[in-house]
């Protein structure tokens, strides 16, 4: 009996960078591909099983965090981060055909495609309205229907080679030419992917209080034990007004001894905190670990502190069992 296929969803339409993401995924070519028209509702399918996991954006290298994906999988039912990707982003300009770049007075498009081509638009098109799009597919495909209520559209390459109804008045439109989106595949938990030597670890830490040095006494979790952090963001709880958690990626897998120790004492200060996976990293960057924080200096030191108890819990055994002298 074949075996059945992963479905996969992903933050559609087809054409998206997503849905590229997706596609490094070794067996998304084979798999049932489900677009999703918002990060909430295709991480809703992965908890509800009608998917097996989700491919969602989650950093920009322009914008920082995505915070639809920070704000939704730090909350809800748990979910686990199990797979990383990294795309290229480039962009063009599109419109219906016949139509020249003088008459564009309102462009759609994401909210972080449109962050990342601003100058080019206030450079060539000055005073164009923004109008938002849950994708730059979305806003680009919506040219074609009949009652769209903007001229033009920023979105990727790909989207207006395969729409013969959209003709490109600009090419490389963004601001930065080497900008690069990191996305996550995101599934129910299960089997923890195993440790490569160049992972990632992503959580999420509720502040426990509002006080001085609350902040400090969170990273002082990960700077004692050699634990280096690569990005970390701050999103309000929606609690009230100064109520917030942290976002945070670390380098290393939680079976790396330093990280395990740094997630416990996380666990110490804020019980709140929420594991959301351990994976390897898409760029295959191993971090450097001083020799007082890899796991064979942990295992001495937690083997010298066994021999001290050993040896105590003996001395007090023999003292309690000696005759009492005369």
């Amino acid at each position: 009996m074949p075996a059945s296929r992963a479905t996969y969803t992903f933050l559609g339409p087809e054409g998206t960078f997503t849905e590229a993401a997706l596609m490094q995924v070794p067996d998304a070519a084979g798999a049932v591909r489900i677009p999703s028209s918002n990060v909430n509702t295709a991480l809703d399918k992965v908890r509800d099983g009608s998917a097996d996991a989700a491919m969602v954006p989650i950093e920009n290298s322009v914008e920082g965090g995505v915070t639809a994906t920070l704000d939704a999988i730090a909350t809800g039912q748990e979910l686990r981060i199990i797979r990383e990707a990294l795309v290229p982003i480039s962009f063009v300009l599109v419109a219906r055909p016949g139509v020249d770049i003088t008459q564009i007075r309102r462009i759609s498009t994401h909210g972080h495609a449109w962050a990342q081509c601003r100058l080019w638009v206030d450079a060539n098109i000055p005073g164009a309205e923004y109008i938002p799009a849950s994708s730059t597919a979305a806003g680009a495909l919506g040219l074609l229907e009949d009652d769209t209520h903007y001229d033009a559209a920023i979105c990727a390459p790909i989207v207006a080679a395969e729409q013969p109804g959209l003709h490109v008045l600009a090419e490389n439109i963004g601001d930065n030419p080497g900008a690069v989106t990191r996305f996550v595949l995101v599934s129910r938990p299960g089997v923890l992917p195993a440790r490569t030597g160049a992972d990632k670890t992503t959580v999420v830490v509720p502040l426990p209080e509002d006080r001085p040095g609350a902040l400090m006494e969170i990273l002082d979790q990960f700077a004692t034990r050699g634990v280096n952090l690569s990005r970390i963001e701050s999103r309000p709880t929606g609690q009230y007004l100064g109520h917030y958690f942290f976002s945070i990626d670390a380098d290393g897998h939680v079976a790396d001894a330093r990280v395990a120790d740094a997630l416990a004492g996380l666990h110490r200060i804020s019980p709140a905190t929420r594991f959301l996976g351990s994976y390897g990293r898409a760029d295959a960057q191993s971090p450097v670990v001083a020799p007082h924080t890899s796991d064979e200096a942990f295992r001495a030191a937690h083997a010298w502190v066994d021999e001290i108890l050993a040896a105590e819990t003996l001395g007090s055994g023999m003292a309690a069992n000696a005759s009492p002298t005369a």
